[in-house]
């Protein structure tokens, strides 16, 4: 099972992201343990400076704008 973190403040691309990475996982059946980190301290202890940022099993993937469905795809691979 892949821990997915999405880190960001509540923002619309946010929600967005969080979203889509669920979405996907459903349509491929595949468990995932997804989570919203909103504080600003854990945010940067990731060293994300632009949100929404994307964290897959302890490493970061994506930092700023929401990632298209074949990036989300490939992390879940």
């Amino acid at each position: 099972m892949k821990n997915i973190k999405v880190l960001g403040t509540g923002c619309a691309s946010c929600k967005t992201t969080l979203k889509l990475i669920d979405e996907a996982a459903k349509e491929k059946g595949i468990k995932i343990q997804l989570e919203k980190i909103e504080d600003i301290r854990a945010i940067m202890g990731y060293g994300v400076i632009s949100t929404p940022g994307v964290v897959v099993d302890g490493k970061v993937v994506h930092a700023g704008g929401v990632p298209g469905r074949d990036k989300i795809a490939g992390w879940l691979q």
